[in-house]
């Protein structure tokens, strides 16, 4: 199974993918969608889509696993991010892709094994897990595979509940 994880938000979008077959992880991509500060808001989740799209092309993938929002205190930055997170889902559904979201506590659990875990942990565990030479860069990315192998841990799980 070929899985596009995605960290959203609208100056970094993180994505991953990652194929997962019989308990075995292979990384085939990873990097960040930037937009411009300046740009307005329309144009910075019009660029992001177009490049969900064009991953969606390149790496064909069955699932997309996206993080769902957390904030604390700035709702206007959150209100961006989900604005980002639905151009992110949209793009998945109109692939035909199945879009599965996780919140960061599955993630953390899923890939460190506490929920509470710090983001340097999740972030050593995920070079470990893909046997990558170094923690990738910047933060969002990490978090982007955290979430496929969030999901990828999730799935069996996830289709044994559906039936």
């Amino acid at each position: 199974m070929i899985i596009l994880g995605i960290d959203p938000g609208i100056a970094i979008v993180g994505y991953g993918v990652i194929k997962y077959t019989g308990n075995q992880f292979k990384v085939i991509d990873y990097g960040a969608i930037t937009t411009p500060a300046g740009m307005q808001l329309p144009q910075r989740l019009k660029m992001i889509y177009q490049d969900i799209q064009n991953l969606t092309q390149q790496y064909n993938p069955q699932v997309m696993a996206v993080e769902e929002l957390f904030f604390n205190t700035n709702v206007k930055t959150a209100i961006a991010v989900g604005h980002g997170r639905g151009v992110v889902m949209l793009a998945g559904a109109n692939a035909g892709i199945e879009v599965h979201e996780y919140t960061p506590l599955q993630v953390k659990q899923a890939v460190v094994g506490y929920g509470r875990a710090q983001k340097a942990q999740v972030q050593q565990m995920v070079k470990v897990i893909l046997r990558l030479n170094e923690i990738p860069k910047p933060d969002d990315v990490a978090d982007a595979l955290a979430v496929a192998v969030c999901h990828a841990h999730s799935a069996p799980m996830n289709s044994r509940i559906m039936r």
